[in-house]
């Protein structure tokens, strides 16, 4: 059985795929994980996630056209796949679940320290 799941470097990586859509190939991953982040990120890293999520079934990828911009090289596109979905929604819920168990937070006892 494949492993369902996620840390949190990967949930990130996988919401990003999500949020960039058709641009979402390796670099500009790792660019836009830098922008939300504000936490610098290497390539190397982004690749090896990235493969490892396709492993688990969560992305598939596919190559896109050739650019000039890139040499004529080509983009590896990522793409969300429909247990990847379900995965992350998964991770989504359970987040919640503990987030509306914190006392703390749903008696807003804690409003003061964000202010």
């Amino acid at each position: 059985m494949k492993e369902t799941k996620l840390g949190d470097f990967e949930e990130t990586l996988l919401l990003l795929v999500g949020i960039l859509d058709k641009e979402a190939y390796a670099f500009k991953i790792a660019e836009e994980f830098e922008s939300q982040t504000q936490r610098a990120v290497s390539i190397g890293a982004v690749h090896s996630t990235l493969n490892r999520l396709s492993e688990k079934g969560f992305l598939t990828s596919e190559m896109g056209e050739a650019t000039a911009e890139r040499g004529g090289r080509r983009k590896r596109i990522y793409s969300i796949t429909a247990h990847g979905e379900r995965v992350l929604k998964e991770s989504r819920d359970f987040k919640l679940s503990l987030w509306n168990q914190y006392p703390a937070f749903a008696t807003g006892k804690l409003n003061f320290i964000f202010e």
